[in-house]
């Protein structure tokens, strides 16, 4: 690698951390003002679209834009052709969500839903002309200009979504918001790339530069498409088999689990990947690298994710206000499932470095017939909401085997490595949070509290608790992890 490169590549890791770190937060202040604004009913209208906008978004990308990524010759006319590519599928997709959009409105017994979703489903449209210049820009690794374009998109369509939510525009606003995201996203990405399509082309020429990408793209589709169908499903669902009003509720409890399981997938991403790709074939090596990037993610995940499962409750009441305290229990069940998504991650990670993305493929997509199939079982047995989302958590985390199961046949990574490195961090989270959960709910009734100050003081000293008892634990324990997470902070070698 030279010198130039290696100055890009961690210039693109600190802006790809600050992009990251930063979206989570003008999220969760955007999030926490809308949801302060408008009512589980609003946010549900919005949460049955997703699964439809999702879909339309993985076809009009089809996986070309990762395979163009990948291909080391890249030229303009394979840039030229994805992105007329991507402007015909759109097109095609448009009007056919535009044609059922009266069906989804019948579907969900929602009659606004005609307008909404017409208009709702202009976003994926718009964001098609953004995915080339973005591909682009990501290619060259010029994450600073991809944090400037995000952050910038975000401050600008979360002030439009507010001041519309504010002037009683209430579910209108929220989609508002995602178009004028996905519009100052297309604006600054050909801005920043500087790139332009040629309108001199033929069908012939862009089908030939499409056909050496086809076998690695179709892949990454249904991959792509059953990942966001596993992401919605509940929205899809809820929406469906309950009501709107339960589809919000839903819809915030996983928006915060999301947040924060991203946070940490994010943080695993950044380093996993060149970490698996500089160890090489080396399978010895492999497994001592995995192993140690295992015990950082329990050491991180376990104790994030089961803390804001502690904290949910007044975390809830404290942001978004009683109205959504529904939520709070779901969160909590959630969380779980969140504390095992970035282990995922890590496996499937080193299974895409092995070359096997047709086994990751076929992983999402059974996982995602297997959670369908569950959350019908459970609903066709008169099951509640919190039922199905318990199923969905039981097999969200007995994944985790099935993930291990191929990585143990690649590298040779054993069951009994992977369960001494997963199980001491989960049972000293989990036990961390039950002290934690006793100890404040003591310390707190000893204070001469007024009740409006009570939800704020006992989250303070959750946390607080929960970081001392977890981090002296495993001090005195005399794990190494400590170090060894600064060495993995730093990109260190392994």
């Amino acid at each position: 690698m030279s010198d130039t490169l290696k100055d890009k590549a961690a210039k693109g890791l600190i802006w790809g951390a600050v992009n990251n770190g930063a979206t989570q937060i003008l999220n969760a202040i955007f999030g926490i003002v809308l949801a302060r604004l408008l009512s589980p009913d609003d946010y549900g209208l919005i949460a049955m679209l997703l699964v439809f906008s999702t879909v339309a978004t993985a076809l009009q990308d089809s996986g070309f834009v990762i395979a163009l990524t990948n291909k080391r010759d890249a030229t303009h006319d394979d840039y030229n052709a994805v992105f007329w590519f991507n402007i015909l599928v759109s097109i095609v997709a448009y009007v056919i969500l535009f044609s059922v959009s009266p069906w989804i409105a019948t579907f969900y017994n929602e009659p606004i839903l005609t307008s909404l979703s017409r208009y709702f489903f202009l976003g994926f449209f718009i964001a098609s002309f953004s995915i080339v210049p973005r591909a682009i820009l990501f290619r060259r690794l010029q994450q600073r200009e991809l944090a400037l374009m995000a952050l910038s998109s975000l401050l600008i369509s979360g002030t439009v979504g507010i001041t519309l939510a504010a002037n009683g525009f209430a579910f209108w606003g929220i989609a508002t918001q995602t178009l004028v995201f996905n519009l100052c996203v297309t604006i600054l990405s050909w801005y920043f790339s500087k790139w332009r399509p040629s309108f001199q082309t033929s069908l012939s020429t862009i089908y030939s530069s499409l056909k050496p990408l086809l076998g690695f793209s179709c892949k990454m589709l249904f991959t792509y498409i059953f990942n966001n169908i596993n992401n919605n499903i509940f929205s899809l669902l809820l929406g469906r088999l309950y009501n709107k009003t339960e589809a919000g509720i839903y819809s915030q409890a996983q928006k915060w689990n999301v947040m924060g399981s991203n946070t940490i997938t994010g943080m695993i991403q950044g380093i996993a990947q060149p970490t698996f790709v500089q160890v090489g074939d080396d399978k010895e090596r492999l497994c001592r690298a995995f192993s140690k990037m295992l015990r950082f993610t329990c050491f991180i995940s376990f104790p994030a994710m089961l803390g804001l499962a502690l904290i949910a409750r007044e975390f809830i009441v404290i942001t978004v206000t009683e109205k959504w305290l529904p939520s709070a229990s779901l969160m909590q069940l959630l969380c779980i499932a969140g504390a095992f998504l970035p282990l995922a991650t890590l496996y499937y990670n080193m299974i895409i470095s092995r070359g096997k993305s047709d086994i990751y493929m076929w992983n999402v997509i059974i996982q995602g017939c297997v959670i369908l199939g569950s959350l019908l079982t459970v609903h066709h047995f008169g099951g509640s909401i919190t039922d199905m989302v318990m199923a969905y958590v039981i097999i969200i985390v007995s994944w985790t085997f099935v993930w291990h199961f191929f990585v143990n046949r690649e590298i040779g990574f054993t069951w009994y490595q992977a369960l001494k490195d997963i199980l001491p961090f989960f049972f000293v989270a989990a036990f961390t949070m039950v002290a934690t959960h006793h100890l404040s709910l003591f310390i707190i009734h000893l204070l001469p509290l007024t009740s409006h100050l009570l939800p704020l003081y006992l989250m303070l000293a959750r946390i607080f608790l929960a970081a001392i008892i977890y981090l002296g634990i495993i001090y005195l324990s005399g794990a190494k992890i400590l170090r060894q997470s600064w060495d993995y902070i730093r990109h260190k070698q392994v």
